[in-house]
């Protein structure tokens, strides 16, 4: 694959907690030369990057991250307010508790509400693949392939583990047609990238490849 194919859709990210405007702009900087799917921020930045970029580049940001354990109606706020301030892409932790509960129900509801504070926005779910059994993995792909969200998505990168291919295969094997992928997390070069592609990654989250 060309470069700047696998560019298009990489999320170009920074999340790190000491990071600054200048580095914000810089990724957005980044992004808007390499034509990237977006650049993913802290909700912190998301305004002041909606201005800096004047509709050049999608924004994402990150909601209940990296824990995913806040309530529900703190998420939706949070996706509410990133949503005024201009964010076109939501990325949502989901409540991992839950899952080891076997409450999908609850989990699926969550998903939904967030899906509807996004206000028509593109919703992406992340289900932390490194702390969930195989079952557990299998159990939330059909749960977000159920929801209203387009994507789901491995990692936070905040965690302990990112994407694994392995884990790329058992998504794509087990959601929906319809529901979209992202890895996120340890994709470290072109290489990776074309691998996790081939697997059935359509959405990449890493800040190698644009560096």
């Amino acid at each position: 694959m060309e470069k700047n194919k696998i560019l298009g859709i990489v999320d170009h990210t920074l999340l790190k907690q000491t990071s600054t405007w200048e580095q914000i702009k810089e990724l957005c900087d980044g992004g808007m030369k390499n034509n990237t799917a977006s650049v993913c921020i802290p909700p912190y930045f998301v305004k002041k990057a909606k201005e800096y970029t004047e509709g050049k580049l999608p924004i994402c940001t990150v909601i209940g991250f990296p824990n995913g354990n806040m309530t529900t109606a703190t998420k939706v706020f949070e996706t509410e307010d990133a949503v005024k301030n201009g964010a076109d892409e939501i990325d949502m932790v989901i409540n991992i508790g839950l899952v080891k509960e076997g409450k999908y129900e609850e989990v699926l509801e969550e998903i939904n509400s967030i899906k509807k504070a996004c206000n028509g926005k593109l919703l992406k779910v992340i289900i932390e693949t490194c702390l969930l059994t195989e079952e557990e993995k299998i159990e939330m792909c059909k749960v977000v392939t159920k929801s209203d969200a387009e994507y789901i998505k491995t990692s936070t990168g905040f965690s302990t583990g990112g994407a694994t291919l392995e884990d790329i295969k058992l998504m794509r094997e087990h959601c929906g047609a319809d529901l979209k992928i992202k890895a996120a997390g340890g994709i470290k070069s072109f290489e990776d990238a074309e691998e996790f592609i081939k697997a059935g990654a359509d959405r990449l989250g890493t800040s190698r490849l644009v560096k």
